[in-house]
């Protein structure tokens, strides 16, 4: 998987200020912990080395870039310390090409036309849109993403838990950097868990998980009328036939014979099916195999869990 497929597996880059390098590895915990192994340490304070560093060696499998990388020099220390990719506030080509010229991903600022061509002629697909509310929002990416057919974009200034989704619903954009789960003075106060809480409240508003319907395994299709119809007597639910089952409004799906789950299945939405998946399969999840389904662009639609739970199938569907 490139950096590019991870960082938009994950949907969220924790940018952190970090004052006191001790606090790294427990940040670390806490985000991993939250369900984002992932975190932009800004070269805005003496100890960022020092934290990518330990957090590095503590947990090398976790995604750790710099951030502000305002020369070449800065670079370099954060490579050496562990950085896999490097994210600039600006677009200074000789930083770009020196990160370039060393296999460093490297994500420089970008917010006009100008510094994206700019950003194309030195070979990048992708950019940081920065500071992305000040500079327009969702809106302007949108409009400058129009000519520029290839490139995708990595938002961040301004974005929080309330417009997060306006950015990630569009297929541009990769993933967002944000710092308000990693708040400073939570870091500096040693707030471990309310920055592990709030982690979690992130994923889960970027994911939107909740309910999409039931379904019910019945013996025929005989079986399976007679269930919809009742459902649809008692709640006023529209009766909807259909090939394999049929619906009662859209809460419950009576399969016309039994299908995955000892009773039957029940369906999960989200926002962003491929970041679910890769959020449920870093904890542990596992998918059963050959239950896909795609949509007509050839992008996942469906796809189910492999152990049942209460005696029914789960699978999670795009929203």
């Amino acid at each position: 998987m490139s950096m590019l497929e991870k960082i938009k597996s994950l949907g969220i880059v924790p940018v952190v200020k970090i004052d006191d390098a001790e606090k790294a590895v427990p940040l670390a915990e806490a985000l991993c912990r939250g369900g984002l192994p992932c975190a932009e340490i800004t070269f805005r304070t003496e100890q960022a080395e020092e934290a990518i560093k330990r957090i590095s060696n503590a947990m090398p499998d976790m995604l750790v870039g710099a951030g502000t990388v305002l020369t070449p020099a800065q670079a370099d220390k954060a490579r050496a310390a562990g950085a896999k990719f490097i994210v600039s506030p600006g677009l200074n080509p000789t930083v770009v090409e020196h990160c370039l010229n060393k296999n460093i991903p490297v994500f420089p600022g970008c917010s006009s036309p100008s510094d994206i061509e700019k950003a194309l002629e030195l070979g990048l697909n992708c950019v940081k849109f920065f500071p992305a509310e000040q500079a327009g929002g969702i809106a302007a990416i949108k409009a400058m993403a129009a000519p520029y057919g290839n490139l995708s974009f990595l938002p961040t200034g301004g974005i929080n838990e309330k417009n997060l989704n306006d950015y990630l619903s569009f297929d541009r954009v990769i993933a967002c950097g944000g710092s308000w789960m990693v708040d400073a003075n939570l870091i500096a106060a040693g707030n471990f868990t309310a920055i592990e809480d709030m982690t979690r409240a992130a994923i889960h508003t970027m994911l939107g998980f909740e309910l999409a319907h039931i379904g019910v395994n019945n013996s025929d299709e005989n079986e399976a009328g007679k269930t919809a119809k009742s459902f649809s007597d008692i709640f006023g639910f529209a009766y909807k036939p259909g090939n394999s089952s049929i619906f009662a409004g859209g809460y419950i799906e009576a399969m016309k014979e039994p299908f995955l789950g000892l009773h039957g299945h029940i369906a999960i939405r989200t926002n962003y099916i491929s970041r679910a998946v890769n959020f449920l399969e870093s904890n542990g999840v596992k998918l059963k195999n050959g239950t896909e389904k795609y949509n007509d662009k050839g992008k996942l639609a469906a796809v189910y869990l492999e152990n049942e739970i209460g005696g029914f199938a789960v699978h999670l569907v795009q929203k």
